[in-house]
């Protein structure tokens, strides 16, 4: 039977709607676990609205939780057996599947309904996520790394999100590509749709800024749908496009996605922010549409981190600040100021 071991360390704790803590936590590990000591972590739209709602989507906040689910660290404590040691940095993958379910078998991991996630309050007790000075992972979660920074190989998990909506359409290569909502994740995506050999990358926001960062990540050209007329080349001829990726969630931009998309072409969606929408039915009917949802990632944080530390995909255009975890709230507040911010992080 393993050695239960205890270790006190500080951690940002979401209690509920405005209400986020510094605090001291006890964490407990065995000798067969892997204790990390947390580098830095990305906050993501989730921890936002953990902080402004008290909830994201239908996971409730209960009881105090830990938030941040995209982070790195190095090496504290490792099992011999393990293949890693300490010193060693690693990103660490947030998702915890059972493994033995119908979708765990079938490959589809991400689909798992007991999924496990780091910083989510889906199931009761919460499962704690990685704003913490140290952490709790298996081998199974953890990724070595050594070519780049901390604050790059941040980027691993919103990255593997990219990677997997780019797998979820298919083949790429000569394609032209509409990227709706320049964000981290769609930015990102149209980083990976590059190194994944897309012929043209096209992105569409309504913020200047946000168009700013996507030509940095790979868009050879933007508009703004706001502005008259700036989208009138792209719905000619039925549809410019052969895949039209949706990361923002409106529901004015998810409507539009079919006038965008060519005959017999694919619509990914990525973006959640509306539960439902009034959809263009019979226009995607008619033009043969392929619309499908993209949703977490399966074995691409593997390759997430293989981009990353290689330098295929750089994300730092993306950075826009970088708190203490004692300042977890003004750093949240900070994230969710999109006229300022695209990744905010917070180092340990």
């Amino acid at each position: 039977m393993s050695i239960q071991h205890k270790i006190t360390c500080k951690a940002c704790f979401a209690y509920g709607e405005k209400d986020v803590r510094v605090e001291q936590r006890e964490l407990e590990y065995s000798d067969s676990d892997i204790l990390v000591k947390v580098d830095c972590g990305g906050i993501c739209g989730s921890d936002i609205h953990y902080y402004q709602h008290g909830r994201a989507g239908m996971s409730v906040l209960k009881h105090p939780m830990v938030v941040g689910h995209e982070f790195v660290g190095v090496i504290e404590k490792a099992p011999a057996d393990s293949g890693f040691h300490a010193g060693q940095r690693v990103a660490v993958n947030p998702s915890q599947p059972c493994n033995h379910c119908a979708f765990c078998l079938e490959g589809k991991q991400n689909l798992c309904k007991t999924m496990r996630f780091m910083g989510s309050a889906q199931f009761n007790p919460h499962i704690n996520g990685g704003f913490s000075e140290y952490v709790v992972a298996t081998k199974t979660q953890c990724f070595a790394y050594s070519k780049v920074s901390p604050k790059v190989m941040a980027f691993a998990e919103p990255t593997a999100v990219a990677i997997h909506a780019v797998n979820v359409a298919g083949t790429l290569v000569g394609k032209k590509v509409l990227v709706i909502g320049a964000g981290p994740i769609g930015c990102l995506i149209m980083a990976a749709a590059r190194s994944s050999g897309a012929a043209e990358i096209v992105a569409s926001d309504v913020s200047a800024r946000c168009l700013e960062l996507a030509a940095e990540m790979g868009a050879n050209a933007i508009f703004n749908p706001m502005e008259k007329g700036s989208a009138d080349r792209y719905q000619v001829n039925s549809g410019y496009f052969d895949v039209v990726f949706e990361a923002s969630g409106s529901p004015a931009a998810i409507q539009s996605t079919v006038a965008f998309t060519r005959p017999s072409g694919t619509i990914v969606q990525v973006g959640m922010g509306a539960a439902s929408v009034e959809y263009p039915v019979m226009p995607m009917l008619v033009k043969e549409i392929t619309w499908v949802g993209s949703f977490r990632f399966i074995n691409e944080f593997a390759t997430a981190v293989s981009w990353l530390e290689d330098g295929r995909i750089n994300p730092l255009p993306l950075l826009s600040a970088e708190y203490a975890p004692e300042s977890i709230e003004e750093a949240l507040i900070a994230a969710a100021d999109k006229t300022r911010s695209s990744k905010v992080q917070i180092t340990f």
